[in-house]
């Protein structure tokens, strides 16, 4: 086993040899939606292969000959596509999977954190997705390296830019519904020890409604070494003004050039203010593939993304139905680097 100090966690911009996802099929995490969803899986993936392989959990065999067939019509080049069977609960594979680290001398490891379902496993919606907790540990076993991280740790909850930055909320990481026996101190020894980074930027919370408690990739990410994005509400009657409005002002007093996302805005059918963000967005090899809303907002964010990715596609793919599940593009994916 290498020395995991000789590791850190790579920008998501930098070079990928694939993605990781798992198939959508749960009518709990998509009620009545799964058929639609799917659609967009076959968008994301067809996407995606123009660039990189694509790495995609898949329930079973008879699945995986559905699948392939419906990516056919879609276009997707099935050669860029490996199937890895496996009995997983949900597609948010960035929270329960592999977190990837390359070393100066560009070899692969990872880091294997510990998933509670959020810190809501008394509620049965999420305390099926604790088997996701094991999927890496004994159906899926890489090849490269293992880190074991005795700490809950989502990937959606932390955002690096590859030159020792990390950002993260107080709202996540300091929970406790995540790590309650563990102080701030030691969080961010764990996080500087095992993702290679030395200075942690704590941003309070994340947005209203958000069942991940304050998840950094709906709020603010790196889009270069000295940029940052961050979500930033203009309405100040919404109820995520305030929130973003603190993030912003910490974020501003830091030595980086710091570029307001607007926000779109959309209600569950029961009328519940939906945690939506354009920063949920996923950087591929040539493509940025970034989440709309049928929002006013879609094309100005679309704009501001692109300017920061001139040399990548940026596309947009309508999340409404995907949000039903609690998350959108960034949550779905995990990039592994190329080495």
């Amino acid at each position: 086993m290498e020395n995991k100090d000789k590791f850190l966690m790579p920008a998501e911009w930098e070079k990928h040899s694939a993605t990781w996802l798992a198939w959508p099929y749960d009518d709990i995490t998509f009620p009545n939606r799964v058929a639609v969803i799917e659609q967009r899986y076959c968008e994301i993936i067809r996407a995606l292969t123009e660039s990189e392989r694509v790495r995609l959990l898949i329930l079973n065999e008879k699945t995986k000959m559905r699948v392939q067939k419906m990516m056919f019509d879609f276009v997707v080049n099935l050669n860029q596509v490996d199937f890895y069977i496996a009995d997983y609960a949900d597609v948010w594979i960035r929270d329960y999977g592999p977190i990837f680290l390359l070393s100066k001398n560009n070899s692969l490891a990872w880091v294997k954190t510990k998933y509670n379902g959020y810190g809501k496993a008394e509620n049965p919606y999420y305390g099926v997705l604790l088997k996701d907790n094991d999927i890496f540990n004994n159906q899926i076993l890489l090849d490269s390296p293992k880190f074991d991280l005795d700490m809950v740790l989502e990937g959606g909850s932390i955002e690096v830019d590859g030159k020792g930055n990390l950002i993260t909320t107080e709202q996540c990481l300091l929970n406790p519904n995540r790590n309650p026996n563990l102080t701030k101190e030691q969080i961010e020894n764990n996080l500087k020890k095992y993702f290679g980074v030395n200075n942690i930027i704590w941003l309070k919370k994340g947005l209203i409604n958000d069942h991940t408690d304050g998840h950094i990739d709906d709020i603010s990410r790196f889009v270069g070494t000295d940029k940052i994005l961050t979500c930033y509400e203009e309405d100040s009657t919404d109820e995520n003004y305030q929130i973003l409005k603190e993030n912003y002002e910490i974020l501003k007093k830091l030595p980086f050039e710091i570029i307001k996302l607007p926000m779109p805005h959309m209600k569950y059918n029961n009328e519940r203010k939906a945690p939506i963000s354009y920063a949920n967005f996923y950087i591929g090899n040539k493509v940025v593939l970034v989440p709309t809303f049928n929002d006013p907002n879609d094309e100005k964010a679309m704009a501001i993304i692109k300017s920061c990715f001139p040399d990548r596609n940026v596309v947009g793919l309508d999340c409404r139905d995907l949000i039903y599940g609690g998350g959108a593009l960034h949550c779905i994916t995990q990039q592994e680097p190329e080495f």
